[in-house]
This record gives C-alpha cells, sequence and structure tokens, in this order.
C-alpha cells in the first residue's frame, strides 16, 4: 500500500532525515521518502504487518506531526487547503512583530556607538539599568512571538535529532542568558557602586543580537516559503483548471450541480465556452475543444459522437451533449496531480547525498561551536568573546540550503514538464533520464502515426474514378484494418459505393464481390497470381511499393486489373526531427518492431534511424532491452502498446505514449500526453537542466558552509582580523536558503522549441506525407510509369536535355518533364530498373531525388 501525508514541524533537512530514519525502522515499510519543500511523507509499506496509525505515531514521537493527506481530485480548492499560504501568512505576522520591537531595540543598543541622539534617560551611568532592562523588555516580544524555534529546536535536542531550530535555540538562547547575567551583573555594580563593571557589562548585553537573529531567521523563511511556493504552482494551476460545476440532466432539464455529486453515467451538456466538468464520451453534438490545459497542444481539436473527452478541456465552439465516465479521483486531471505531486514527493538518487550530510551536520555545528568557544577562551579570549563566536558558528551553519538543493529542482522540473505536457512519474527518472545512452523506439504509434493512410494510386484501368468507385464498394464492407484508410481516401476523391453481392472474404489474400454482376475483388499479390493475373508489371508494382514500407493492394474488376493502392503507416511530423535531436545529444537510435525487415527499413529510413530490429516477438522487446543493458548503456525505452508494457517496465527510463494503452501508461515512468516523439526530446533536456540545477545548488551549498563556518569559528582572525558578528550570520544563513529556491526557479525559463517548418534536414521524404497518383496508358496496352523527382532543371532546354536522356533508356516509351513541379513522367513498355533511369537523368548533369 502506497499513503501520502502531511508532516508539520519540518524546519530542515535534518528534520526530514530524522523522520526518514524513525519510519524507516518499522517492520512492515518498504520505501519512506519525506519532502521538505512539500511538507508531505510518501509511505509504501504491507498493510498486513504495519498500519496507518502507526506510522503517523512514529513521526509524533520524532518530534512532528503527521496525518494522512486526501488524495487530490480536480474540484479541490487549493486555496483553502493549502498549507502553504497559511505557513507563509503566520510567518508574516512574526516577521511584521519582530521588525515593530527589532528597530527600536537596534536603534537604542547601537546608538551610543553610531552617534545617534537617545533620551536623557537612558544615558550616564546613573540610567545604566533603564538602557539595559528597556533592550531585555523589546528583546522578548521577539523572543515569544517566534517561539516555536525554541520549543522544536529543545524537543528535537532532547530527542537526539536536533535540526536547525536546535541550532537557532541554542544561539539565540546562549544570547539571552548572556544578556540576562549581563543584567544582574549591571544591578550588583551598581549597588557596590563599580561603574567599570557597569559599564564593561552594559556593552556586551546580547539582546539585540538574539533578536536578530530571530527577525533575519523569520525574513529568510518568509521569503524561502514565498518562493517554495511558486515552485507548486504547477499543481496549483492544474487543480483550478476544472470547473466547480456541472449541467446535469436530472429528470427532463439540465441541472447545475457541484461537480463533486457528478456520478458516473450521467449525462452532462457543455456550452462554448465552458470547461468540460469530467471525462466522458460525447452522445450528441460536436465541438472544437482546447485541449492544451492537459495536453500542451494548442491546436484545437475537432470531437464528435462516440469520440472522448477529458475533464478540464475548454469547449471552443458547439454544444455538446456527454456521459460521464470518470469522475473525481478517477479523472484524467485528477491522476495527473496524482503523478505530479508524487513526482515532486520522491527523491533522486543525487538527494542521498545531502540526506547523508543533513543527518550528520546539526551534531557536527554544536560540537564545532562549543569547540570553537572553549578554545577562544582557553586563548584568553573574554567570554564575551568566546559566546559571540559559539554563536555565529550556530546561526550560520544552518543545512537549510542543502535540504533545499534537491527537491526545489525536481518540484519545479516535475511541473514544468507538467505545463509541456510531460507526466514525469518521480524524481529518480527525472535524473536517470539526463544520463541515457540508448533510445529504444516502438514502430506504430510511437514513431509512425498508427492511422494506415493511402500514399500511391497507380491506375491500370479506364480511370481513376472506376478504380476508387470499385475499391469504396469492396473495402466499406470489410473488417480489414487497411480498408478504413482506403475507404477514407476514396470518400475524399468523391467516389461512389455500389451494392455488392457474393462477398467472400479470402483468408491472407484478399475480398471478392459481385458489383453489377461483374466479379470484383480487392487483393494482394498472392490473390493476383491466385487468379493469373499477375505478370511482371504487377510484380514489379508490388515490390516497388513493398519496399518503400508500403502495403499494395489490387483492385479487379471483371478480370482485368484496374489499378494499385499502396496503404502505409505514415511516420508523424516531427519524429524525423526528434531522431534527429537525439543523434545530436549523442544518444543511439534503435527502431524496434515486430513488422517484416523491408518495411521496418523503409520507415527507419524516412525517420532518420540508422539501426533497425525487425520482426521481434512482443514477449522480446524485454529481452531486446536487457541485452542492450548489459552493454553497460542506460536505455529509455519508447512505446504505447500492451506489448510495449514488460519493455517499458524493464528499461532504464520507461515512456510511454499519452495516446497509448493504460496498462502501458502504467509500466512507464514518463509520459507523453501529445503523443509527440519531440516531447520525449524535451523530457531528456529537462532532466540534463534540472541536474545542472541541483549540482549547482548542492555545490553553492557546500561551498557557503565550507568557507561559513570556518570564518565564524574565528579562524581567519590571527591572519586576517576577520571576525564574523552573528547578526551577519543569521542574514548570511538566510540568503543562502533564498539563493538556492531563487536557482531552482529558473528552471521556469526552461523551453525546448518544438521545429515549426519542416527542413530539409528534418522533414520526412515527401512521399511519405503526401498521395501520389501515377496514370497510365490504357487503350489495351499496359504501361508502367514511374515519376521522378530532379533537380537541377532551371530551363526549357534542361527540360528537353532530361526528356531525352530518358527516352533513350531501353523499354521507356516516353518522358514529360514539368519544370515548375522539377518532376519527370517516365511512361515505360516494360520494366525498366529505377538505377538505369537515375544514371541517364545523371548523366545527363541532374540530380535525382527520388523515383517512384
Amino acid at each position: 500500500m502506497k499513503k501520502t501525508y502531511d508532516v508539520t514541524g519540518m524546519s530542515c533537512s535534518a528534520c526530514s532525515a530524522a523522520i526518514e530514519r524513525s519510519v524507516r525502522k518499522l517492520d512492515g515499510l518498504e520505501q519512506c521518502d519525506v519532502n521538505l519543500l512539500a511538507n508531505k511523507m510518501t509511505v509504501s509499506f504491507d498493510e498486513n504487518q504495519l498500519s496507518s496509525e502507526t506510522i503517523m505515531q512514529t513521526v509524533e514521537q520524532a518530534g512532528y506531526h503527521a496525518e494522512e493527506h486526501g488524495a487530490p481530485t480536480a474540484s479541490a480548492k487549493p486555496a483553502a487547503e493549502n498549507p502553504m499560504e497559511k505557513q507563509m501568512k503566520t510567518m508574516k505576522n512574526h516577521l511584521i512583530i519582530s521588525v515593530i520591537f527589532m528597530l527600536p531595540l537596534f536603534y537604542l543598543s547601537m546608538g551610543h556607538m553610531m552617534g545617534w541622539p537617545l533620551p536623557s534617560f537612558f544615558l550616564g551611568h546613573a540610567n545604566t539599568m533603564n538602557f539595559a532592562l528597556t533592550q531585555f523588555l523589546l528583546c522578548l516580544p521577539i523572543v515569544i512571538v517566534n517561539g516555536h524555534y525554541f520549543t522544536h529546536g529543545f524537543k528535537n535536542l532532547w530527542r537526539r535529532s536536533p535540526n536547525m531550530d536546535s541550532l537557532i535555540a541554542i544561539g539565540s538562547a546562549a544570547a539571552i542568558i548572556y544578556g540576562i547575567i549581563a543584567l544582574y551583573e549591571i544591578g550588583m555594580g551598581l549597588g557596590t557602586m563599580d561603574m567599570t563593571k557597569v559599564h564593561s557589562w552594559a556593552m556586551d548585553m546580547y539582546f539585540e543580537t538574539s533578536a536578530m537573529i530571530l527577525t533575519l531567521i523569520t525574513l529568510g523563511k518568509y521569503l524561502e516559503t514565498r518562493s517554495k511556493g511558486k515552485t507548486s504552482e504547477a499543481i496549483a494551476k492544474l487543480m483550478d483548471l476544472a470547473p466547480k460545476t456541472a449541467w446535469v440532466l436530472r429528470g427532463e432539464d439540465f441541472t447545475e450541480i457541484p461537480v463533486e455529486e457528478v456520478r458516473p453515467g450521467d449525462h452532462i451538456r457543455v456550452k462554448p465556452g465552458q470547461s468540460v466538468p469530467v471525462d466522458g464520451v460525447i452522445v450528441k453534438g460536436s465541438a472544437s475543444f482546447d485541449e492544451s490545459a492537459i495536453t500542451g497542444e494548442s491546436i484545437p481539436v475537432e470531437r464528435t459522437v462516440g469520440e472522448k473527452i477529458i475533464g478540464a478541456i475548454v469547449n471552443k465552439s458547439g454544444v455538446v451533449e456527454m456521459e460521464a465516465t470518470l469522475v473525481g479521483e478517477d479523472t484524467t486531471l485528477s491522476q495527473i496531480i496524482r503523478l505530479v505531486e508524487e513526482a515532486s514527493s520522491s527523491k533522486a538518487p543525487i538527494a542521498k547525498l545531502a540526506d547523508k550530510v543533513s543527518g550528520v551536520f546539526v551534531p557536527v555545528v554544536i560540537t564545532i561551536a562549543i569547540a570553537a568557544a572553549v578554545i577562544w577562551l582557553v586563548l584568553g579570549e573574554s567570554i564575551s568573546f568566546a559566546v559571540s563566536i559559539g554563536i555565529a558558528v550556530l546561526v550560520i551553519s544552518c543545512p537549510c540550503a542543502l535540504g533545499l538543493a534537491t527537491p526545489t529542482a525536481i518540484m519545479v522540473g516535475t511541473g514544468k514538464g507538467a505545463e509541456n505536457g510531460i507526466l514525469i512519474k518521480s524524481g529518480e527518472a527525472l535524473e536517470t533520464a539526463h544520463s541515457l545512452q540508448t533510445v529504444i523506439l516502438d514502430k506504430t504509434g510511437t514513431v509512425t502515426t498508427g492511422k494506415p493512410e493511402v500514399v500511391e494510386v497507380v491506375v491500370l484501368g479506364e480511370s481513376e474514378s472506376a478504380l476508387l468507385n470499385t475499391a469504396l464498394s469492396l473495402e466499406i464492407v470489410s473488417e480489414h484494418p487497411l480498408a478504413e484508410a482506403i475507404v477514407r481516401y476514396a470518400k475524399q476523391q468523391n467516389a461512389s459505393a455500389k451494392p455488392i453481392e457474393q462477398f467472400e472474404n479470402i483468408a491472407g489474400q484478399g475480398i471478392s464481390a459481385a458489383i453489377d454482376n461483374q466479379p470484383c475483388a480487392a487483393g494482394n499479390l498472392k490473390m493476383m497470381q491466385a487468379m493469373g493475373l499477375a505478370d511482371t508489371q504487377i510484380e514489379e508494382l508490388h515490390h516497388q511499393a513493398a519496399s518503400q514500407g508500403r502495403t499494395p493492394l489490387f483492385i479487379v474488376q471483371n478480370g482485368a486489373i484496374l489499378g494499385m493502392i499502396a496503404v502505409a503507416d505514415t511516420i508523424k511530423p516531427t519524429s524525423r526531427a526528434a531522431v534527429a535531436e537525439l543523434k545530436r545529444m549523442g544518444i543511439d537510435v534503435v527502431l524496434l518492431t515486430g513488422d517484416n525487415p523491408q518495411v521496418a527499413q523503409a520507415i527507419a529510413q524516412q525517420a532518420g534511424i540508422d539501426k533497425v530490429i525487425a520482426e521481434v516477438l512482443p514477449s522480446d522487446k524485454q529481452q531486446v532491452v536487457s541485452q542492450v543493458q548489459a552493454e553497460g548503456r542506460k536505455v529509455a525505452m519508447i512505446g504505447d502498446g500492451i506489448n510495449d508494457a514488460p519493455a517499458l517496465a524493464q528499461a532504464d527510463v520507461g515512456i510511454a505514449i499519452g495516446a497509448g494503452t493504460d496498462v502501458a501508461i502504467e509500466s512507464a515512468d514518463i509520459v507523453l500526453m501529445k503523443s509527440d516523439l519531440w516531447d520525449a526530446v524535451t523530457a531528456i533536456k529537462l532532466s540534463k537542466a534540472v541536474l545542472r540545477n541541483i549540482k549547482q545548488n548542492l555545490f553553492w551549498a557546500l561551498i557557503y558552509n565550507s568557507i561559513g563556518i570556518p570564518l565564524a569559528a574565528g579562524v581567519f582572525i590571527p591572519m586576517l582580523g576577520w571576525k564574523l558578528n552573528p547578526m551577519f550570520g543569521a542574514a548570511a544563513m538566510s540568503l543562502s536558503s533564498v539563493s538556492v529556491v531563487s536557482n531552482a526557479l529558473r528552471l521556469k525559463l526552461f523551453s525546448s522549441p518544438r521545429p515549426n517548418e519542416p527542413s530539409e534536414a528534418t522533414s520526412a521524404p515527401a512521399l511519405q506525407t503526401t498521395v501520389t497518383k501515377i496514370e497510365s496508358i490504357t487503350k489495351g496496352e499496359k504501361n508502367m510509369t514511374k515519376t521522378m523527382i530532379i533537380n537541377g532543371m532551371a530551363c526549357a532546354h534542361c527540360k528537353a536535355r532530361v526528356e531525352a536522356a530518358l527516352k533513350a533508356v531501353a523499354g521507356v516509351d516516353n518522358a514529360e518533364v514539368t519544370l515548375e513541379e522539377k518532376k519527370a513522367v517516365v511512361s515505360c513498355s516494360q520494366p525498366v530498373e529505377d538505377s538505369a533511369l537515375i544514371q541517364a537523368v545523371t548523366d545527363a548533369g541532374y540530380e535525382v531525388v527520388s523515383v517512384a
């Protein structure tokens, strides 16, 4: 079982480390991650051995408070339940009160040194007690309003798990106790009229030091909390996306009700401008929806009856009625919020370094502070000097910066990913992605659209319309996966279907039927061979299409082949650009597919992939990933199907295409909501940016303490005379925490621009995405027609030269060149090798781009 708890009372990484140490001792615990930034603890445990109550009691015994965190829902109101805002408001009040009393205290204690004017009843030896007692009274409200530092600090010190509060409490308490001792010494000095003693102790009081430390620490924590609040803006924005009400059918009318009351099966009306309240299916009407909130895709998408729509997307036009399928915590938006929150709370492996350091940091600092004070006393310095050194070491050594270095960057990074439609499930995945060396891509639905399209039509009969009419009539009743593509294309070309009779599905070959009492068929080369229609021209057409990764279907009517329709699964617009960028980043790209090598190689060539592993059984995909890992390489698997799930789980980073199956998404570490391969590139770049940011944070936090502690301990006094005032130490400590969080916030500026205009370097070949029609001679003589794209032709002389060169090739009957389209259409009476045509044009001084 996995549960999340809200934890209060933590102030630094030593707190989170103490909680983790305590909880991890429990029997039945599987994993425990405490997020200092979000004040949350995520625990995986065996509910047969361990209960949630025991976990919370253990946290209480460690000196903190924990309660179960309710699963986030799309309708939740973050403003009403955001502990960060409540904490910030409390700190602001504490800060205001501290400043109000701090200013006169500072003026009074430092005024005589600065030459500032003071009231007469504070001046002179006779008024020394007024001077001292007023400072004490001004300090008291600051101590009281910031009392939690003392209660938490000494409580954790007593439990032998000191934290940042312990350092502040010891340092401030030492200054206050020293000041109270000074009050008694002044009183005794006045009683014995020892004015030298009175003057000496009046100048050595540390009330202003204690007050200033508490005020500066509170200022730093307030600024830090404000910055931390910004790191979780992505989650707050997600929670605000869904509407709070829905128009639901109750009886015969639609009634507006709170979205929490919507149940599966309810019919909901969504008007233009309204957000979809829950996940569901359209049952009436159609509309254009802005899905950018979920997928990051800015272009509105048309949805109609029978199609799924997701809660929080916005209806841009049209009224629809939908049936609710997923509500409350089950909606896509709620799942996204849960994933982002879990990712923000999880720890990256690099965080273990900070945890280990924080676990021993505070006890070491206390030891150093005591040792430094004792050493200076032994060296003959005054008690006042030694106390000042000890306090300075305590207040400058806060481990906050160290503890915040990792979680702030991870929270901002996962939030930034969510904004771009990239769901990163864990800090570990976010860190691992930066070191990937090999990316293995599934073909269908990942590199390609997964939706076959007609890419070539060859007319061998009387007309294209006759070919498409017959194809539509046959395929409109077929259940073959390719039939939908042919039907869709034929309808786009305004073809019309005729009634059919005697329909028969011939396994492994195609279909046949009678149209207007004429036998018709649509099938592959094997069917043409069985019908005795497969001459050399048909075989050439088949092999040429198959070599380009296409599936050719021949349409037959009354014993004559009307033509060929080639169907292919086209690659996505950004796939080639994504592959090129992965290569540029030094990552090997491998195409993994169950298709035959010929089809796989054609797709790989279009996408710019060099290595192909084809004819892989679904059960073997995981084994392929393992083999690459066995070579010592970090591997990412990107896929979308059920058969990809084991490979996704096996990979160092499993990346699921968002439009894929739920099983694949559950098995993955990263989910690409836009189903776009470019987002995998973005995810890797984001990982690199986050790791770079974490290392910067850790470096500065460690450097800060490495320099600050020796400075505060007085190491540089003998050589350079540098002594750190405790007040400056407190200011520096606060500044370090704020700077670490601010550095993490720079990740909000991260961007990975998508390729805009497809360039020659990044776009797929033209035949990949366009339908090419090739007409043939049909008057009693079957011809072979080829289309060539040629670069370098500029005038009529070029045209004539190319036509003459092509006509000189054996088997070529005619060649027509179109300068504007840089195209040559070649008619052949017999099969002609592409290489012969290419050689003829090359010898004429021009460049052949493609032959089809």
